[in-house]
This record gives C-alpha cells, sequence and structure tokens, in this order.
C-alpha cells in the first residue's frame, strides 16, 4: 500500500502548479480526479501538442483520471459537488473570486466537507493590490528578481527556458497538503491553504534574497573560478572553489604561473580579479575537446561537468544505473522516457501511475461511481454537462 492510498483528491487547477502537486499526490497512492474544462486543462496546450497530450500535461498529470465538466452549468457544478463530499483534499488555481461565484470557494466546500483540505494556487496570492493580476511563469520570474540571476552578455535580464516557477509551486504546495494531511491526522480538522507562485519564488530565493538585503543589492561571488568553458568542441562547467583547487587547475592548463601570480594566488584575490583571470582561462580551456579536459579535471578532482544536451543527459551512464528515467508505454505516444521522482515508487510496473488521462476519459465511470445511471449520464453529455 502507497502512503496516500485512499484519498481521495479533486483537482480543479490548471496549468502546471496546481497538476504537479496533484500528480504527486497520485505517485503516492491517491485517487486523484482532474476536473478539467470540456475543452480540456489549457495546460495540454504547453509547446507542441500530440492530439490532446503535449509534454508538460503528460508530466504533470501522470496518475490521474479526468472528467471534463461544465463549471458554469448547474449540473456541472452539482458533479463537483458530488465529488468533493467523497473527497479528502481540493485543488484550485482560479483567479481569486471565481470559485466563490460558482459556489465551489472553501467556504463553500467546507459546509459540505468540514475536515476538508482546500489548497488555492494563485499568482500573486487572495488578496492585497496585485491579487487580481493574471500570471504566468515569467511574468513571477521578473516580479521575484529570478530574472536578475540570468542574464544574456550585455546584462539584460533574462526568463528561464523551463516553467521554474510554476514546478517549485507545485513542490510547495504538494509538501503543505501533506503536512495538512498530517495535522487532520492528529486534530481531525481540515485547513485552507494560500500557495501563491509569488511566495514559492520567494521561498525558494530566499538566500538570495537575503544575500541581497545585507549587501546592498551588490552580493559577492562566492568563488572564482566557476562557470562555463567553451572547449574545442563543446562546454564544460568548472567549479574550483578551494586553492588546491585552484592551483590543480592551473597545473592542468599548463598554467602554473597562474597559480603564483599574485593577483590570483588567493581566494579573495580572484574574486577581486574575476575580469583578469576568467578570459585567460577561457582562452585555455579552448584548445582541448571536452572530453579531454573532463577527463583530466576529474583526475586531479577538480569538479567539472560536460554541458549536456536533454538528448545526452538520457544517455548517461549514471542515468541509466541508477534508475533516474524510465522508458515507459505512453499509450498512443509510444514508449518514451518518464522521470523516476526521488520518494516515490519506481516507474514501469504500473501502467497507470505514469499514464496521463485524455480530456474527459474517465468521466462515465466517475460519475457511475456517484450513483448516475447510464441514462443520466447520457443526459448529462447531451446537455453539454460533462464531455
Amino acid at each position: 500500500m502507497k502512503a496516500l492510498s485512499n484519498l481521495r483528491v479533486i483537482d480543479l487547477s490548471q496549468g502546471v502548479a496546481g497538476p504537479h502537486a496533484g500528480m504527486l499526490l497520485a505517485q503516492h497512492g491517491a485517487d486523484v480526479v482532474k476536473v478539467e474544462p470540456l475543452e480540456g486543462d489549457w495546460g495540454r496546450t504547453l509547446g507542441k501538442q500530440y492530439g490532446s497530450f503535449c509534454a508538460h500535461a503528460i508530466v504533470f498529470n501522470r496518475g490521474k483520471r479526468s472528467i471534463a465538466v461544465d463549471l458554469k452549468s448547474d449540473e456541472g457544478r452539482r458533479i463537483v459537488v458530488d465529488l468533493i463530499a467523497r473527497a479528502d483534499v481540493v485543488l484550485e488555481s482560479y483567479r481569486p473570486g471565481v470559485l466563490k461565484r460558482l459556489g465551489l470557494s472553501y467556504e463553500d466546500v467546507r459546509a459540505i466537507k468540514p475536515d476538508i483540505i482546500y489548497l488555492s494556487i494563485t499568482g500573486f496570492g487572495q488578496t492585497g493590490p496585485g491579487s487580481g493580476l493574471p500570471a504566468t511563469d515569467s511574468i513571477i520570474q521578473a516580479n521575484s528578481g529570478w530574472m536578475t540571476l540570468h542574464r544574456d552578455e550585455n546584462g539584460r535580464p533574462m526568463r528561464s527556458g523551463i516553467i521554474a516557477i510554476d514546478v517549485m509551486t507545485g513542490l510547495y504546495a504538494f509538501q503543505a497538503i501533506a503536512m495538512a494531511l498530517i495535522a487532520r491526522m492528529r486534530t481531525g480538522e481540515g485547513t485552507y491553504i494560500d500557495c501563491s507562485m509569488l511566495q514559492s519564488a520567494a521561498a525558494f530565493q530566499a538566500a538570495k534574497i537575503l544575500e541581497n538585503y545585507l549587501e546592498d543589492g551588490q552580493p559577492v561571488v562566492s568563488y572564482v573560478p566557476v562557470g562555463v568553458m567553451e572547449t574545442s568542441d563543446g562546454y564544460i562547467t568548472i567549479s574550483a572553489m578551494r586553492d588546491a583547487h585552484y592551483d590543480a587547475l592551473c597545473g592542468i592548463l599548463g598554467r602554473e604561473d597562474l597559480a603564483r601570480d599574485e593577483r590570483f594566488n588567493g581566494r579573495d584575490k580572484r574574486r577581486a580579479n574575476k575580469a583578469l583571470l576568467m578570459p585567460i582561462l577561457e582562452d585555455e580551456f579552448r584548445k582541448k575537446t571536452s572530453s579531454e579536459w573532463c577527463e583530466a579535471l576529474t583526475r586531479a578532482g577538480v569538479m567539472n561537468a560536460r554541458i549536456n544536451t536533454y538528448l545526452e543527459f538520457l544517455a548517461e551512464p549514471q542515468v541509466e544505473h541508477a534508475g533516474i528515467v524510465a522508458m515507459v508505454d505512453h499509450g498512443h505516444l509510444g514508449v518514451a522516457p518518464a522521470v523516476n521522482i526521488p520518494g516515490t515508487p519506481a516507474l514501469g510496473d504500473d501502467p497507470a501511475a505514469h499514464r496521463c488521462p485524455d480530456i474527459g476519459e474517465d468521466g462515465d465511470r466517475i460519475l457511475a461511481e456517484l450513483g448516475r445511471s447510464r441514462t443520466d449520464i447520457q443526459r448529462l453529455r447531451t446537455a453539454g454537462a460533462v464531455r
């Protein structure tokens, strides 16, 4: 039995953050019912689509069941109310006030199920001057300071290419729900959790926020040399944290003079003279291949790594050895990689754990579990309340 077996979750969220939290609950055994609009969760359109799927939808909705409902219809809302009456957890990611107008706010749900754990994901929170603003991952990256960490060669702030804030918000949401479940086991009481993307981004960057505050926005670099080096056939990253690492690096480069140079022979000196030292090192690294440098650096105990593409990452021997990725059958998409999540059962043995449902795929079965007859289900379809 998995840790959350027999737990029932109603996932009203869309996109990535809420669905990520719901997926993690499902991987630990919860029965997660994804309630999506008739046209499907908009998160199904993030990137290239394969039918009603995309990579993000597959990853963040695996292990769930789906029912497509028109929440604007009385019949649709009644279905969701019936689902909630049997649930332990509700996840939602609507703008503040939307579900209240539909009669599905925390106060409404608590009246149906007093011990419910209800988590709301928003961009900026439920109240305050920014609460009504629309938000995407890139908007929160900009607002939270995240983009200042990623700059191009001209110092222009850049967006991370991964939907980082959404993913971390889903992790914090899952953690908060897990703690609320433990608290309910001890007290018998449910709770409401306000989980905003902005607060999640701040929590993730807490050390950087403090560092910038203490240094008046100009924090010093931790150590030098560290960073990306271009080689004759690609790129590697190096990290020479201690004096011994720096000395060994200089020896590998055949530049023992840099180890003795009064400008660089100390941690503080290297930080102060970073602009002088790094171009010298960069010129040396262009003289050999990535493999040659990585082998030499590893032998000398200097931390390094080849900068892989995602396909190169999948081919790494350590990835296969540690079972980090499983090749699983995604139905009509065929066999493709699925990443095993730390602390969850490995994928592959249980197809239900790694497959993402189609829009409303499980609707008939879910409605039957609520006691609806075949005739009633057909009537709901005809009326447009369900897909």
